[in-house]
C-alpha cells in the first residue's frame, strides 16, 4: 500500500490540469475537483494504516521516482519521504482540503469563476501535500513556491475589485522576502554538505557542525526567514489580515491545512539544524511569543468577522512557533492538527454567516444569529471554545495546554515564555468570546437571506466533531509522533507541574469569556466609554492596524523605492532611450506628412522612384 504514496499528491495535480485545460460544466468540475481529493485523501488513510500495521524499516519510507536533473554534483530526486511527521500532516492537509471543497461546491454554486477557481484550489492542495512529502529540500521549494503562487491566484481571485488584487500583490511581494531567505538558506546548505537530501543533510550537519557553529546559525536563521514569511510571523505578518479579501474557503484553505502551516513544518523537518544553533531556536521561540501577543491585541479591534480570525491564525501560528523554540516538538504539530480542525471549522462557520446575511462582515452589524442559523451557531460556539481552550472537552485545550507546558517545562522553557502563553489565553478567550457574543448573542442587525445546504453544513458537523474529540489523541499521537520528534526536557527540578500550569490556563480562560460576557454583552457602555477615553483611542488604533507596520513599510521601504525610481527618470541612460524614442517620433511625424491622400502624387513619386531606380542600374 505504501507504493501507492505518489498518487496523494498526483491526483490533486491531475486534476487541476484538466480543470485548467478543460471547459466543463458546473457539476462535472465539482465532481472532479472534489473527487480528485477525496481520492488522495482516502489513499493518504490507507497508506497510513499500512504505515502504522506494518511499520517500515526506521519507522521510515522513501518512494523514489525519477531522476530530476543532473547538475555538477547536484542530483535531486522526485522522491517522496514518509515518516510519522510527514504521515501527520499528509493526512491532515488531505482530508481537512476535502472538507473545504466540499464546501466550496456550494458556496462558490453562482460565481463567473467556478471552473477556474478549483483549478487553483486543487493545484493549492498538490503544492502543499508535495512540500510535506518531499524527500529533498529542492522539491520541497517546488512546493513552497506553488502555495505561493496558488495563494496569490486565490486572495485576488475577485481581480475586478482592486482591493482585491492589490491584496493578492502584497501576500506575493512581502512572501518573496521570507522566500529569498529560504532560498539563500538552500545555496548555503549546499555549499557546506554537499546535499539537499533532507535525512542525509541532518545527518552531515550533526556530524560535521558542533553545536554553536556559525554556519548552524547561518543557516538555521535563514530557514527560519523562510518560515516566518510563509507563516506570517514578525515581521513578515502583515499580508496575512488583508488575504482576507479572497472568497472564504481560500481563507479556510489558507489558514487551517495549507500555506501559513508551512514555516511550521520546515523548522519542524529540520529540527536537527536547530539543535545545533541554539541561538535560533531561541529566536523562533522569542518570535512566536511576541506575535501570538501582538496579533491578540489586534484581534480585539477588528470588526471584519474574517480579520478577527486571521489575527486569530497568526497568534495560533505564534504558540506552534513558540514549542518549537523550546523544543517541545509534539507539542507544536499537536496543535497544528487541533487547529486545523477548529479554525477550518470558524472560517466555514463564517462563510455561513457571512453569505446568509448578504456578504455582511461587520460584527457590529450582526447579533442575534444564534436562531437564525443553529447549526452554524453551535458549531462555530465549539469550534471558538477549542480555540479559546474550554478545558477538558475541547481539542484545543489539549494542545494549548501541552505548549503551554512546554514553554515552562521543556528543554528551552522559562518563566517568560510561560507567562507569555498565558496572557495570550485570556486575549484568545476574550476576542473569541467577543466575537462570538456580537455575532449570535444580543440584538439582531441584519436579516438572513440564505440557508446553506447540505454540502455547506456538512463539512461543519464534521470539522465539529474533530474540535472536541482530538484532543483525546494526545497520548497516542505522543507516542507515535515521539519517533521522529522527540520532546527535549528540561533538566533538574521543575517547580510546577503539568496539571497546575493547566489548571491555571483553565482559570484564564474562564476569566476571559467573563471579561468578554461584561464587557461586549452585559455593559456594552463600559466598552465604549473605554474605548473613546484618549489612552483607548491611541491603543484602538494602534492595535487595529496591526500595531502601524504598514504605516512603518511604507515609509522604511515603499517611499524610499518610490522616490529612488523618480529621480532615476532622468538619468543618463534613459535619457539615451528617449532620445531614440524621439528620433523615432519625429521620422514619423516626417514620414506621415508624404500621405496627403492625393493619386497623382503617389503616381508621380512611383514613377520618379521607377527612373531613379533605372539610371543607377543603367549607370552604376
Amino acid at each position: 500500500m505504501l507504493r501507492l504514496l505518489w498518487l496523494v499528491p498526483a491526483l490533486p495535480f491531475a486534476s487541476s490540469l484538466v480543470l485548467a485545460l478543460v471547459r466543463l460544466p458546473r457539476r462535472a468540475v465539482a465532481w472532479i475537483a472534489t473527487s480528485s481529493i477525496a481520492a488522495s485523501t482516502i489513499i493518504s488513510l490507507l497508506v497510513a494504516g499500512s504505515f502504522l500495521s506494518t511499520p517500515p524499516a526506521a519507522f521510515a519510507y522513501t518512494e523514489a521516482l525519477w531522476r530530476w536533473f543532473d547538475a555538477g554534483s547536484l542530483h535531486p530526486e522526485i522522491a517522496l519521504y514518509l515518516d510519522p511527521l510527514s504521515l501527520i500532516m499528509m493526512v491532515v492537509v488531505a482530508f481537512v482540503s476535502f472538507l473545504i471543497h466540499l464546501y466550496s461546491t456550494e458556496f462558490m454554486s453562482g460565481d463567473d469563476g467556478y471552473n477556474r477557481f478549483f483549478a487553483y484550489m486543487n493545484l493549492f492542495v498538490a503544492s502543499m501535500l508535495t512540500l510535506v512529502l518531499a524527500d529533498n529540500l529542492l522539491l520541497l521549494y517546488l512546493g513552497w513556491e506553488g502555495v505561493g503562487l496558488c495563494s496569490y491566484l486565490l486572495i485576488g481571485f475577485w481581480y475586478r475589485d482592486s482591493d482585491n488584487g492589490r491584496a493578492g500583490r502584497k501576500a506575493f511581494i512581502v512572501t518573496r522576502v521570507g522566500d529569498t531567505a529560504l532560498m539563500i538558506g538552500l545555496f548555503l546548505l549546499f555549499h557546506r554538505l554537499g546535499t539537499l537530501n533532507i535525512q542525509e543533510l541532518m545527518r552531515r550537519a550533526s556530524e560535521q557542525w558542533p553545536i554553536g557553529s556559525s554556519a548552524a546559525l547561518a543557516a538555521a536563521l535563514l530557514l527560519l526567514g523562510g518560515a516566518i514569511g510563509k507563516s506570517a510571523q514578525l515581521p513578515l505578518q502583515t499580508w496575512l489580515p488583508d488575504a482576507m479579501a479572497g472568497p472564504t474557503p481560500v481563507s479556510a484553505l489558507i489558514h487551517a491545512a495549507t500555506m501559513v502551516t508551512a514555516g511550521v513544518y520546515l523548522i519542524a523537518r529540520t529540527h536537527v539544524l536547530y539543535a545545533l544553533a541554539p541561538q535560533a531556536q531561541f529566536a523562533v521561540a522569542v518570535i512566536g511569543a511576541a506575535t501570538l501577543l501582538m496579533a491578540g491585541f489586534s484581534a480585539l479591534t477588528q470588526h471584519d468577522l474574517k480579520r478577527v480570525l486571521a489575527y486569530s491564525t497568526i497568534s495560533q501560528i505564534g504558540y506552534m512557533f513558540l514549542a518549537l523554540g523550546v523544543g517541545a516538538w509534539p507539542a507544536a504539530i499537536f496543535h497544528f492538527m487541533t487547529h486545523a480542525f477548529f479554525k477550518a471549522l470558524l472560517f466555514l462557520g463564517a462563510g455561513i454567516v457571512i453569505k446568509s446575511l448578504n456578504d455582511e462582515h461587520d460584527i457590529f452589524r450582526m447579533g442575534g444569529l444564534r436562531k437564525h442559523l443553529p447549526v452554524a451557531f453551535w458549531t462555530f460556539l465549539i469550534a471558538g471554545c477549542s480555540l479559546a481552550g474550554l478545558p477538558l472537552i475541547t481539542a484545543g485545550a489539549f494542545s494549548k495546554d501541552w505548549i503551554l507546558w512546554g514553554a515552562y517545562g521543556a528543554a528551552n522553557g522559562s518563566t517568560g515564555l510561560w507567562v507569555a502563553a498565558l496572557t495570550g489565553v485570556l486575549l484568545t478567550s476574550l476576542y473569541t468570546f467577543r466575537m462570538i457574543f456580537l455575532v449570535f448573542f444580543g440584538e439582531q442587525h441584519s436579516q438572513v437571506t440564505y440557508r446553506p445546504g447540505n454540502a455547506m453544513l456538512i463539512p461543519c458537523l464534521v470539522l465539529a466533531f474533530l474540535s472536541i474529540v482530538g484532543g483525546y489523541m494526545k497520548a497516542p499521537f505522543a507516542s507515535f509522533l515521539g519517533t521522529s520528534l522527540p520532546w527535549n526536557s528540561k533538566v533538574g527540578a521543575i517547580p510546577i507541574g503539568e496539571t497546575a500550569s493547566g489548571g491555571i490556563a483553565a482559570a484564564v480562560f474562564f476569566l476571559g469569556v467573563y471579561l468578554a460576557y461584561v464587557l461586549f454583552l452585559r455593559k456594552p457602555n463600559l466598552t465604549m466609554a473605554v474605548a473613546s477615553s484618549r489612552a483607548g483611542r491611541v491603543l484602538h488604533s494602534l492595535w487595529s492596524s496591526d500595531w502601524a507596520m504598514d504605516w512603518l513599510y511604507d515609509r522604511l521601504f515603499v517611499r524610499p523605492l518610490v522616490w529612488l525610481a523618480n529621480s532615476g527618470k532622468s538619468d543618463l541612460i534613459d535619457g539615451f532611450y528617449s532620445g531614440v524614442a524621439w528620433l523615432n517620433k519625429t521620422a514619423w511625424r516626417g514620414a506621415s506628412r508624404t500621405q496627403s491622400g492625393r493619386l497623382r502624387w503617389y503616381a508621380a513619386g512611383i514613377a520618379a522612384g521607377s527612373i531613379v531606380l533605372i539610371a543607377v542600374v543603367l549607370f552604376l
